[in-house]
Formats: structure tokens, C-alpha cells, sequence
């Protein structure tokens, strides 16, 4: 559904209710009996996860699937799937400047790409009541996924070239696939880039954040938001992440997210950050909302904060967890604590 996005923000921005953007779809699968393998080589399990998520819970919008190993699957990597485990990329593709030279952009007809875009039309098609923010790999994240996460840390040291021609590559793809989630129907996109996360600031900006400005640039208008996630390291990188342009920053567990907002505009929206494996998954219901509501409160001050999982929310989290972080939300928006 067409929606005005900063017409949405607006909202956000004057309401004095909180919103919750978990990145949450798991909890789809599982409501709906299905497994995660079925689910992400789906499109039609894909959706009915999410719409699940939709008719279960007040989210403020609705995240189609977090995983990141789609568009490397379409550059050609081999990617491991498991019954209920998130699929990951194994081995890698290029290795050298003249492998990266090789190394054909992918079309939107490769591997799972179409899947992807098909799981967000029928979302966008369907649930009416919220926005609908696809999802997909930042650039320097695929281009990591691709030269291998721990050998392109060196690599942009002593062959810094042969990594921007490599993401130029991502880029281009990226960008056309972003399109294609804007031509679909959705209102806006969710860019994860975590590899980004171990960055000093500076290389952040020369190796992630001017790429991702591109995709931003190329896509963010009235009708649609971008929406830069990174759940690393992020307490140095926030004006580096801030630069992109995108209308919201998505921040992970270990980011200090309160230090973040002072030095984010009031225009910038905010979203962040439960742990998803430490709180989610592993804590108490009790531990859920007492961590849930300690945020609130810290954040209390900032109109542009939006309460978020720190990263998606993963497979097999009990679901007394999800609703004690909603009840905790209800309560606060409701003056029904302490």
C-alpha cells in the first residue's frame, strides 16, 4: 500500500505513544508451523510469516526476513541452509583484483532474488494497516560475504582498489534491487550492514557509508525510507552512519543508543535495541520487560526513538518473551508502571 513515509515520520515524531519495529519475523514461522528452510525459499511462506507477525502483534511496521546471504547467492556464493537455521554463505567468490574483474553483476532473476521481491508485493499488497519495509545486505556486508568476512579486512589495507572495484559491483546490483523493492510496493528498506561495525570511523565512510549514500540517494523519497542498520561496534561510526542520508538508524546491543541519539537530528529516526539473543532468546519474560522498559525510560527525552530488537530476532525465541516486551510497551505508553 502507497503510503506518505514523512508523513509517518511526522507522526512518529508528535505522538507521545512509543512505537515497536522489532526485526522480527521468526516468530512468523513458527505461528504459522512452518520451518525456516521452507519459509526463505518460499515467497508465498515468506509473506504469510510476516502477516503473521502483523495479526499478532502491534508492531509499527512490518520487516519481511533478515537474511543476508540472498544477494550473495546471486553473485554466485554457495549458501548452507538447515531446517530451522538462518541460512549463511560458505567458501567465497573472489579472492584477487582479477577475480573481483570477472565477477558479473547479478540480474534480478538470480537465485532468490525474485522470491524476495515476490514474499514483499504480496506484504505491501496485503497489510494495509502499516508500513512495509523490505529488506537486504549493506554493500560492504555482501562484499564481505563474497571476499570472505575476515580476509577483506586486510584486503582494504593492502589492496584497498580491488575492494572499492568489488563494491562498485555490490552497489550496482544493490541499487537495482532496492528499485525493485520500491517498485514492488514497499514503503521503505531496512540495509544491514554489520561487517560495517568493525570499522574505524574513517574506513567506514571510505568502504560502507558513501556506498550506501548511493542507494539512498537513488531510492529515498516521500514514498519510501531507508533505514541503515549496523549491530556492531557502532559508538565511533554514528556521524559516519548519520552521513548516508537514510531517515533512520537501526542500532545493535552494543551500541550506547542513548549516546547515539544526542548526536542524531530530531528528524533522524531512531530505532534500537533489545538484545536479540542475550534478552529475546535466552532471558526471562521477566528479564524482557524490565530490560524493555529500562530503555523506554532512558530514551524517554528523544521523540525520535522507536523501540527495536538490537538485530533480528532469531529462531526458537519463546513467544511469553514477544509479548512481555509488548505488555512492557503497552504498560509504558499507558502509565500502567512504577
Amino acid at each position: 500500500m502507497k503510503r506518505n513515509m514523512r508523513t509517518w515520520i511526522d507522526s512518529v515524531l508528535q505522538s507521545r505513544k512509543r512505537l515497536a519495529i522489532p526485526v522480527m519475523t521468526h516468530p512468523g514461522i513458527a505461528l504459522r508451523g512452518n520451518t525456516v528452510l521452507a519459509t526463505v525459499t518460499n515467497p508465498r511462506l515468506h509473506f504469510e510469516a510476516v502477516q503473521a507477525v502483523a495479526q499478532t502483534y502491534p508492531t509499527g511496521a512490518s520487516t519481511m526476513i533478515m537474511d543476508l546471504s540472498v544477494e550473495a547467492q546471486a553473485f554466485g556464493a554457495e549458501v548452507r541452509f538447515g531446517d530451522n537455521e538462518v541460512p549463511s554463505v560458505v567458501g567465497r567468490c573472489v579472492d584477487d583484483a582479477a577475480s573481483i574483474d570477472r565477477l558479473a553483476v547479478p540480474g534480478l532473476d538470480e537465485a532468490r532474488v525474485g522470491q524476495w521481491l515476490e514474499a514483499s508485493r504480496l506484504a505491501a499488497q496485503t497489510i494495509s494497516d502499516r508500513p512495509v519495509l523490505a529488506g537486504c545486505i549493506g554493500p560492504f556486508s555482501l562484499a564481505a560475504r563474497l571476499y570472505d568476512v575476515t580476509e577483506v579486512m586486510t584486503a582494504i589495507l593492502i589492496e584497498p582498489d580491488s575492494i572499492l572495484m568489488l563494491l562498485e559491483k555490490c552497489t550496482q546490483f544493490l541499487i537495482s534491487y532496492v528499485q525493485a523493492f520500491k517498485a514492488a510496493g514497499a514503503n521503505g528498506i531496512l540495509i544491514a550492514e554489520p561487517v560495517a561495525g568493525v570499522l574505524s570511523s574513517d574506513l567506514c565512510t571510505e568502504f560502507s557509508s558513501v556506498f550506501v549514500k548511493r542507494i539512498v540517494d537513488a531510492v529515498q523519497d516521500e514514498g519510501f525510507l531507508v533505514i541503515l542498520h549496523n549491530c556492531g561496534d557502532t559508538d565511533t561510526l554514528v556521524s559516519s552512519m548519520h552521513g548516508t542520508g537514510a531517515g533512520g538508524l537501526h542500532f545493535g546491543n552494543r551500541c550506547d543508543i542513548v549516546k547515539a541519539l544526542a548526536q542524531i537530528p530530531q528528524d533522524t529516526l531512531v530505532f534500537g535495541n533489545i538484545d536479540p539473543v542475550g534478552v529475546f532468546k535466552s532471558a526471562s519474560s521477566q528479564a524482557v520487560r524490565s530490560e524493555t522498559l529500562q530503555l523506554l525510560r532512558a530514551a524517554k527525552k528523544y521523540s525520535n526513538f522507536i523501540l527495536s530488537s538490537g538485530c533480528d530476532v532469531p529462531p526458537d525465541v519463546p513467544l511469553e518473551n514477544i509479548d512481555a516486551f509488548f505488555q512492557a510497551l503497552s504498560d509504558y505508553n499507558e502509565g500502567r508502571i512504577d
